[in-house]
This record gives C-alpha cells, sequence and structure tokens, in this order.
C-alpha cells in the first residue's frame, strides 16, 4: 500500500469544485442585494416631499421673473370679471378681471419667502438659545427653560398677531412674528439634545484634550442634532405657509402681497360663480404644508437607524 503524501487526496478537487459552485449563487446574490437594499433606503416620503415642495419652489423662482400676465398691486384687469377657465385665463379671472392663475404664482412665490425667511429666523435664534441653554450653568438653563415654554405655551397665530398689530400689517412682520414664535420649539429640541451629547464621553474626552466651547460646539453637538433639528425646521416651514395665510385670510397680512390667503379671503363672496377661485388657493396650501411634512418625514426615516430597517 502506498501513501501519496504530495499528491491531492483523490476527489478533494471535485469536492471543491462542488462546494465552490454551491457558493457561487450566494457570492453573486450578495453583490446583488446590495443595490436593492439601497434602493429600498429611498424613503417614498422623502421623494414624494422633495417633488410636491420643488415644483411650488420652481413655480414661485419662476413667478419673480415672469407671470402670463401683470397682477401686481394697481394692475388693470384684462378680462372679464369672475370668467371661467379658458385658453386665455387657464385658471379664470377674479372679481376685478385679472388672471387668477398669475396670481396663484405669484402666491407660490410669497409662501416660499415666509417659508424660507421664517426658518432662518427660528433656526439662529432657537439654535442659539439651546446651545446656550445646554452649555451654561444650571440657574441660567432654568430661567432659558422657563421663557422658552412660556413661549410654546403662547399659541403661534395669537402672537403672530399681537406682532402684526404693533409693528403694522405687512410681510416682513408676518415673517417676524413667525420666525419668533417657531424659535421657542426650536430652542427646546435644541437643549434637550445638545444636552444629550454634551454628556457623552468623546465630548469629555475632546474637552479634556483641549478643545475649546466653540470647537465642542460645531465639531461634536451641531453634527449630531442637526438631523433632528432639520426634521423639525421642515415642519416649521409647513406651518408658517400656514399661519401666513391665516394672517392673510383674515386680513393681517400685507395688503400687495399675493397671498394664497387673502386670494382665499378675496373669493369668499364670489365663490359660487368663480368656485377656482376659493379651491386653487385652498388646494396650494395644502399641498405644499403636506410636501413639507412628507419632506420632514423621509428626513426623519433617512437619518433614524431604528427606522431605515438596516439593523
Amino acid at each position: 500500500m502506498s501513501i501519496n503524501l504530495g499528491g491531492e487526496i483523490p476527489g478533494a478537487a471535485a469536492g471543491r469544485i462542488e462546494v465552490e459552485e454551491s457558493l457561487a449563487p450566494h457570492v453573486s446574490g450578495g453583490a446583488g442585494e446590495a443595490p436593492r437594499a439601497r434602493r429600498r433606503s429611498v424613503s417614498p416620503s422623502f421623494v414624494a416631499g422633495l417633488v410636491m415642495v420643488g415644483l411650488v419652489a420652481l413655480v414661485g423662482v419662476v413667478a419673480i421673473f415672469w407671470t402670463p400676465y401683470d397682477v401686481g398691486a394697481g394692475a388693470a384687469g384684462t378680462g372679464g370679471r369672475l370668467e371661467g377657465p379658458s385658453a386665455q385665463f387657464w385658471a379664470g379671472t377674479d372679481r376685478l378681471g385679472r388672471d387668477l392663475l398669475s396670481q396663484l404664482m405669484g402666491g407660490a412665490t410669497v409662501a416660499m419667502t415666509v417659508a424660507i425667511a421664517s426658518v432662518l429666523i427660528a433656526g439662529v435664534l432657537g439654535i442659539t438659545i439651546g446651545v446656550v441653554a445646554a452649555a451654561t450653568t444650571r440657574w441660567a438653563d432654568v430661567a432659558l427653560l422657563n421663557v422658552i415654554d412660556l413661549m410654546i405655551a403662547f399659541p403661534t397665530l395669537l402672537l403672530a398677531m399681537l406682532i402684526v398689530t404693533v409693528r403694522g400689517a405687512s410681510l416682513t412682520s408676518a415673517i417676524v412674528a413667525i420666525g419668533i414664535s417657531g424659535a421657542a420649539v426650536i430652542a427646546r429640541v435644541t437643549r434637550v439634545n445638545a444636552a444629550r451629547v454634551l454628556r457623552e464621553d468623546y465630548v469629555t474626552a475632546a474637552t479634556a484634550s483641549g478643545t475649546g466651547w466653540w470647537g465642542t460646539i460645531l465639531r461634536h453637538v451641531l453634527p449630531n442634532v442637526a438631523p433632528t433639528l432639520l426634521v423639525q425646521l421642515m415642519l416649521l416651514a409647513g406651518g408658517a405657509i400656514l399661519a401666513e395665510a391665516s394672517l392673510s385670510y383674515l386680513g393681517l397680512g400685507s395688503p400687495s402681497a399675493l397671498s394664497w390667503g387673502r386670494l382665499l379671503s378675496a373669493a369668499q363672496k364670489s365663490v359660487a360663480v368663480q368656485p377656482l377661485g376659493a379651491i386653487l388657493p385652498g388646494l396650494l396650501i395644502a399641498w405644499t404644508v403636506l410636501g413639507l411634512n412628507l419632506l420632514g418625514d423621509g428626513i426623519r426615516e433617512r437619518t433614524d437607524p431604528s427606522l431605515r430597517g438596516d439593523r
């Protein structure tokens, strides 16, 4: 009997081939699973919200430079009063004979302006107050939290009405009022999340290694609280559009701005003759606010590991 020490065990090669062939589909399937997993990670809410808000933003930008007809303050009507949709006026005309579609396009500009400006004011004020409250002494933290809670308890629309009454009815007054009101919510969210991050071991280590206060905030606190704040800012943008439309509907908005709320209020008296004058502004308000809420939900799903399904 001879023992082949240097050769291969009979049948081993064939067995190895069979094992490799049996593993091959799993290896190729694993490579194919990654794109499918990435495709599944795309949130439908994020895509829907991005498309809805993107369309309104696009119309708003176009309306800055062009509208089918001039519908600015003092513009004369170019058609008959309360006409229905036609080849000349796609959405009809209002009670002054002005093109309704052009006014709706101008309303998109106002809505986007209010949303962006209010979010900027609320973000700057709220994040600053929240970070200071989380990083300051206990008595200052308690004092700031009491002020924040008092502002949150005060209804947004009522605070906006108060500021507009003091400053006068204008788009700037509405933006400032909505931004200050929203800053309280952003400050509360920022304070809670910033305080949690400041208690982490890596922040303590960074501070011990000589990282200054501003360095800690910019490198560690803000990047970790940004996803949560981004969701809140999207919700705030939707609330700002709704609040501005409510103020304009009540006659407390800018008398010259083409606000959807003002268009809705003006169309109330003639809704039986020209229903699109009331239906279209209401639909656009709902469309934009829903889009911003969906966008916020989509951002939350993409940034929250417990909702991505990748555990």
